[in-house]
C-alpha cells in the first residue's frame, strides 16, 4: 500500500509540474478556442439577421416593380445598396430596379443601378450588368462609355453577347471594319458553345433552338454589312 501511496505521489507530482510548465498555455488555448466559438456564432447570427432583413426589403422592392412605383422602387433600391451591400439581394434588388426604370424611360437611374452591379456585383450579375449598361449607353449614343463597359473578359455564357455588342456599337460608329470583327467573333463563340453542347448531350433542348434563333441574328447583322457566310 505504501508503494502504491510512493507510485501516486509520483504521478502527482508529474502533474504539478507538467501543470507548471503547461498550464498556462492551455489555459490561454482553451480561452481562444472558446473565443473563437463565441465570434464565430456570433457572426454567423449576425449574417443569418442580415439576410433575413435583406430578403425583406427586397420583397417590398419586388411589389413596388410589380406596382410600379418608382419612389418605393428607389427607396427600397437605396436600402439594399447602402445597408446590405454585401448581400446578394443588394445586386439582384439593383437589377430588378434598373429593369423596372427603363421601362419607366428613367434610365439616368437606371444606369447608377447598372453601374454599381458592374463595379460590386459577382461573376454572372456582373457580366450582366456591364452588358445592360453598354445597352443602354449604345441607345444614348455614349459610344466610348458603351465599349468602356465591354472590355474586358466576360464569362462563357456571356462572351458571344459581349462580342455581339460590340459590332453594335461599332455599327453605330460606322466602324464597318471593326464591326464584321466583332459580330464574327459572336459567331465563333456561339459555334464554339454548340459544340461544347453537343458533347455534353445529345440533345440541346431549348438552349439549343435559342442559341440558334441568337445566332441568325447575329449572322443577319454580320451579312448586312457586308460579310460573307
Amino acid at each position: 500500500m505504501a508503494t502504491y501511496d510512493l507510485e501516486e505521489q509520483e504521478q502527482l507530482a508529474e502533474i504539478k509540474t507538467w501543470w507548471k510548465q503547461y498550464g498556462n498555455l492551455l489555459v490561454n488555448v482553451l480561452t481562444a478556442v472558446a473565443v473563437v466559438v463565441i465570434v464565430w456564432q456570433g457572426w454567423t447570427w449576425y449574417q443569418r439577421n442580415q439576410s433575413a432583413q435583406a430578403s425583406m426589403v427586397y420583397n417590398v422592392l419586388q411589389k413596388a416593380v410589380q406596382d410600379k412605383d418608382s419612389q418605393r422602387i428607389k427607396a427600397a433600391s437605396g436600402e439594399l445598396l447602402e445597408k446590405f451591400s454585401r448581400s446578394n439581394y443588394a445586386s439582384l434588388g439593383a437589377m430588378s430596379a434598373a429593369k423596372a426604370m427603363i421601362d419607366s424611360g428613367d434610365a439616368k437611374t437606371a444606369k447608377v443601378q447598372l453601374t454599381w452591379v458592374a463595379e460590386n456585383g459577382k461573376d454572372e450579375l456582373r457580366d450582366l450588368a456591364r452588358l445592360r449598361l453598354a445597352a443602354v449607353l449604345l441607345d444614348e449614343k455614349e459610344y466610348d462609355q458603351a465599349l468602356k463597359q465591354l472590355d474586358g473578359s466576360a464569362g462563357p455564357s456571356f462572351a458571344a453577347r459581349f462580342a455581339d455588342t460590340r459590332g453594335d456599337v461599332f455599327s453605330a460608329q460606322s466602324k464597318k471594319t471593326e464591326a464584321l470583327a466583332a459580330y464574327q467573333s459572336a459567331l465563333t463563340k456561339l459555334d464554339e458553345a454548340d459544340k461544347a453542347s453537343k458533347e455534353k448531350s445529345s440533345s440541346a433542348g431549348w438552349q439549343g433552338q435559342s442559341n440558334a434563333v441568337y445566332k441568325e441574328l447575329v449572322q443577319q447583322k454580320h451579312d448586312a454589312l457586308g460579310g460573307s457566310k
